[in-house]
């Protein structure tokens, strides 16, 4: 099961330069995850100062 950024995200980008397959990207002003790409590591989760990554 991929993550997802909620909306409590504040677009700080420690996700995506954590994000071992790169699988998080910055669209519109917040970031995204692809869930094709996210191998539910955790990892994204870890870092943000927000706890806007969540399982899905």
């Amino acid at each position: 099961m991929a993550y997802i950024i909620t909306d409590d995200c504040i677009a700080c980008g420690s996700c995506e330069s954590e994000c071992p397959t790169n699988a998080i990207a910055e669209e519109d002003g917040k970031f995204v995850i692809n869930a094709d790409e996210c191998i539910d590591c955790g990892t994204c989760a870890g870092v943000c100062p927000v706890e806007a990554p969540k399982p899905e």
